[in-house]
Formats: C-alpha cells, structure tokens, sequence
C-alpha cells in the first residue's frame, strides 16, 4: 500500500467509543490506515464507571474478542461476583443468567444440547464496565498504529466518487471511506442526509447514585409499581422509569428535588434524596438507520440504531456492526472484494439491528404500569422459569440463536463457527486472530487444499481432525468467524469453491 498523504487516510472514523476503537483495530489489521475523530477531549467519563457503566457481553461479541486475542484483557478486568451494589443482581445463590424486562431466569435452567453446533467457549458470559472496554479497545489500536485525534469532532463533510473530505476541528481530512461511530445523535449520519426512523419514546429512564435520608424505606431489588418501574441497591444506586413519553430526558438539568419527585412518585415511599452524586436519564426511543451505507459514508453502533438499555444489547450489537464490516471494507479498499461484498453489511446487520429493537420494545410493552401488562407480566414468569422459556431467552438474550440468511441449506451456514478443540492441540478462534478467512478440512482432502491455494493469502487451509467435530467434514469460514460454507460429506466440493469465490473475489493463482 502506498504511503498516505498528509491528512489523508484509507478510513475516517467518527467516533473513539468502544464501536469506534474496535472498528479502527479490525481495519489496522488487514493492513489499512485509520484516523478517529473524537469530539471529546478526553475518555473519561463517571458514566462508563460502575454502577452505571456496566455492561454484560454476549456470546458473539465473546467470540469476536477471543478471535482476536482481546477476550483475556478484558476478562482481567471482568466485574465478579464480589464486586460491590454496582453488580447486585450477581450476588445471589443461583447464578443468574440474564433477563428480560427484569424477569431473572439462570444457568442451571438452560439446556445448551438444544443448540445444535455450540460447543463449550471459553467462557459463557463476561460481565465488565464500559470505561475498561475502551481501555482495553483504546491500547490495542494504539499497539496496530491506529490514530485518534481527541477533541476534534466533525463539523461537516463532501462525498465525491473517489472519496471524503471531512471537516473537524477547523482541519480538513481526507478518506477513502468515512464511518460514522458517533452515537445516537450521530452528526455523519445527519451530514450525510441517511433517514432515520422508528418509534418515540414512552417513558423517561433514570440512573442515579444518591444519598437517602431514610435507605430502609426503600426495599433493594427491582419494582413494578402502579406508576412506572424502580432498582434500588443500597445504600444509594438507583434506576427508575417514568412513563411521562420522554418528557424529561434532556430538556432540562436533573436536579435532586426533581429525582426526588420521581423517586416517590415512583415508588410509593416518602423518601428524601440530600445528596445527588450522579444522575444521567435515557428513554425507550426506538429508530434505525434507512441506510447503513450511502455513497462512501458507512453507519455503525448507535449512530446506526439506538433503543432502551434493557438487556444490555445496544454494545453487542455495535460491536457486531464492527466485526462484520471491517473486513469487508478492507477487503473492498484492497481491491479484492467481491463486487457486492460491501452491500452484504447492511443486508446483514439492517435485519440484526430491527431484531434488537423489536427485542426492547417488548420489554417495554412488558413493563407499562396497567393491568393488562401485569397479567403479560406474570405468564412470561412462568415461561421462563421453565427450562424450555429459559433456554430460549437464553438463546436470544446470548444471542445464540444469531443466524444471516446467507442462502445456503445447511444449518450451520450464517452461524458462528465453533470454537473447535484441534488435534494438535490449537482452537479454531485461535487461527482467526491474523484476520484471514479460513477453510477447515477435518478429513485432509487434496481438493479442499487446492481449493484453498486458489485464494492465496485471503484463505488460510487448516488440515487437522478435532476433539469433536459435530458430524462435519469440512468449513468455510470468513474473517468474522461466520460460516460461509458447511459440509457433512454430502455436499460438494466445487460448493465450497463458488462459496469462496462469493466471499472472497476471484481466485488469484
């Protein structure tokens, strides 16, 4: 690759959050130049500290990190079970697996031989903050060479056929591509003209650390009450929704007169908050993007998707925006894309993103202070109490169940490759960490190889039989750990051929 011009660089990306940062090292490591324009001066922010910055990963975004030799760093600074009220729902007897709407379900009620091609990862779940996320994200793109410029956010842009020039920070910058990873007020997404639509929000949710004249009042754990919802971990933690259709998020200064209005409205209790630490407010707003791609602008994470916290989706989901688009666009830079390869972003994570959204506006419908939500209320305790309803939100909540429809019949195709256990004593995850694409042969067949020798250096061939290989033959597997292409020993090579070709351009010997 030539070297860049000053001020110029392959890709722009809006934004240093976690989707930003991950982004950026994905694009480093397929050999691409990066700048982040961050607004912000600075990455610290109270918010992304526990209590209120805590965030649980799920099982792709799992896999994603322990395929790029990120997953050990942040399990260093995972919140465990002993952690403070930051994490009070993890210090209980059971250990809780995660919920909906609030609706605790745990792991001794999931039945896992219902997922056909899930084999034991490393870990099940990691629960950490957002603030060691980004350190972890921050220093490995600082390792690949990625550039972040801080306090310079985008004030405006120009697209042309060859490219974008952005303007931040009274600097003018040039790139080839220009993704937007600039949150849910995302200025790219408005510059570059991308609809934006959805559902407005019902309530006003609030995540407050404070001091209470009288803690004992208020019963710890999670409340439905006749006006709204409440959390409280002693002695001050509190979360609260307030069914006012948004009315006061960001419109004016959160006082504590006013979380102490709320706070008794809520919760019934004659409560008196003396000290307000630290407030933020977020609602159930739900909208999409109309378009991940337009021109050479690209959307990701929030600026692509926003809804409710609930669940602890939003992050996964960004993060599965990053994953699935780095190597395509680095691939589409590298001139050895396919012609589509790009268009399959959106075509993939746009359904993913609906999914989620849907996924918060049900536990919305849930959590409404009336009778008929109520009455919902109790049916789905009894679901999920039941080892079919756990697993089953398990699969959703862990996103398990996450599958593209790629076209292709077998079921494993569109899935995450399992983290299978090699013969020579290597996991598969562990041959992903170099960004290459990988065709796994369990049987040593000379076509596959050859198959493989096509593509060059876009194709990594793996020959080695595994400690339980699921009753497959061979896979095809893209840089994100996505299978392209699945045998059982009924399906045909040249399958795996024309699953290369669409995935990884012409062959290039």
């Amino acid at each position: 690759m030539q070297t860049p011009k000053l001020n110029s660089h392959d890709v722009l990306i809006a934004g240093a959050g976690p989707v930003g940062l991950f982004l950026a090292c994905e694009l480093r490591l397929a050999g691409c130049s990066v700048l982040i324009l961050e607004q912000a001066q600075e990455p610290y922010s109270p918010l992304k500290e526990l209590p209120f910055g805590l965030r649980g990963l799920s099982v792709p975004t799992i896999e994603s990190l322990d395929r790029r030799d990120l997953l050990h760093p942040i399990e260093e600074r995972a919140v465990s079970r002993d952690a403070p009220a930051a994490a009070h729902w993890l210090q209980q007897p059971r250990r809780p697996a995660a919920h909906f709407a609030g609706i605790q379900f745990f792991h001794d009620q999931i039945d896992s031989t219902q997922w056909q091609y899930r084999l034991p990862g490393p870990v099940s779940n990691v629960a950490t903050d957002m603030a060691s996320l980004e350190a972890v994200f921050a220093a490995h793109a600082n390792k690949l060479g990625v550039e972040i410029l801080r306090g310079c956010g985008v004030e405006d842009l120009r697209q042309s056929e060859a490219g974008v020039t952005v303007f931040a920070g009274g600097r003018e910058f040039r790139g080839q591509w220009l993704v937007g990873c600039d949150g849910g007020r995302s200025i790219v997404r408005k510059l570059a003209r991308i609809g934006f639509t959805g559902t407005d929000p019902e309530f006003t949710g609030y995540s407050a650390k404070v001091t209470l004249a009288e803690p004992g009042m208020l019963k710890p754990g999670r409340h439905y009450t006749a006006t709204g919802m409440y959390v409280y971990a002693a002695p001050g933690t509190l979360g609260m929704v307030d069914f006012d259709g948004g009315a006061f998020h960001r419109t004016v200064p959160i006082t504590r007169e006013h979380v102490g209005n709320v706070l008794r409205k809520i919760s019934g209790a004659d409560v008196t908050v003396t000290e307000l630490e630290l407030a933020t407010t977020w609602t159930d707003r739900a909208y999409q993007a109309v378009e991940y791609k337009k021109g050479r602008v690209l959307l990701a994470g929030d600026a692509a998707h926003i809804h409710s916290p609930l669940g602890g989706q939003g992050l996964n989901l960004g993060l599965g925006d990053a994953m699935n688009l780095g190597w395509k666009l680095a691939a589409t830079l590298h001139g050895t894309a396919p012609t589509d390869l790009l268009d399959s972003y959106e075509r993939e994570r746009q359904p993913e993103g609906a999914r989620i959204l849907d996924w918060s506006r049900a536990q919305v419908a849930l959590m409404r202070p009336c009778p008929s939500s109520r009455a919902l209320e109790a049916i789905i305790r009894d679901l999920i109490q039941t080892n079919d309803g756990a697993t089953y939100f398990a699969g959703r909540v862990w996103g398990v169940e996450t599958r593209y429809d790629l076209g292709v019949a077998h079921p494993l195709a569109g899935r995450s490759a399992p983290d299978f256990e090699l013969a020579d004593g290597t996991r598969l995850n562990m041959h992903l960490r170099t960004g290459q694409g990988i065709l796994l042969d369990f049987d040593g067949n000379e076509s596959l190889r050859k198959i493989a020798a096509r593509w060059g250096a876009s194709l990594c061939y793996v020959a080695s039989s595994a400690k339980e290989r699921l009753d497959l033959s061979a896979l095809l597997i893209r840089p994100d750990g996505i299978v392209a292409w699945a045998s059982d020993g009924a399906s045909r090579r040249s399958d795996a051929a024309g699953s290369a070709a669409r995935w990884f351009g012409n062959p290039r010997v």
